[in-house]
């Protein structure tokens, strides 16, 4: 009788396990802007590249220079860098978000990319205090 009832507990927890033990689906992050922030940049080194207009200000990272980061907001950022010239290390800081049409085209490319596109909402650039 005790082996029957424990047969059934047994064939019990096995069907209902699965149902417990799901999590659901894991959110992605809202790309843009306006989206989900991935991170904070709190003064890291960056080359940064910048169009004569200040029309375009994008920046690749010392420690990642396969990634390519855009500013949200470069007519903002452009007065800050009137005593730079293009590829200079400075310090950047700001928001990170992930780039839209980066997210689309890797979410239908069978391949993985080193190269990632973010975006950032720019709040800072400084001089980096070791030089260029």
């Amino acid at each position: 009788m005790r082996i029957n009832v424990l047969r059934k507990l047994f064939i019990a927890i096995v069907v209902l396990a699965p149902l417990f033990s799901y999590i659901g689906c894991k959110k992605q992050a809202k790309c843009g802007c306006d989206g989900d922030v991935l991170y904070t940049l709190k003064g890291s080194q960056a080359y940064v590249y910048f169009t004569d207009n200040g029309s375009s200000i994008y920046f690749t990272l010392t420690v990642d220079p396969y990634s390519q980061y855009n500013f949200c907001n470069p007519a903002e950022m452009f007065p800050k860098l009137a005593n730079y010239s293009n590829g200079d290390i400075l310090q950047v800081y700001g928001d990170v978000f992930w780039d839209c049409n980066y997210v689309m085209q890797a979410s239908s490319s069978a391949y993985g990319s080193y190269y990632k596109i973010y975006q950032v909402m720019g709040t800072d650039i400084s001089i980096n205090p070791y030089g260029k």
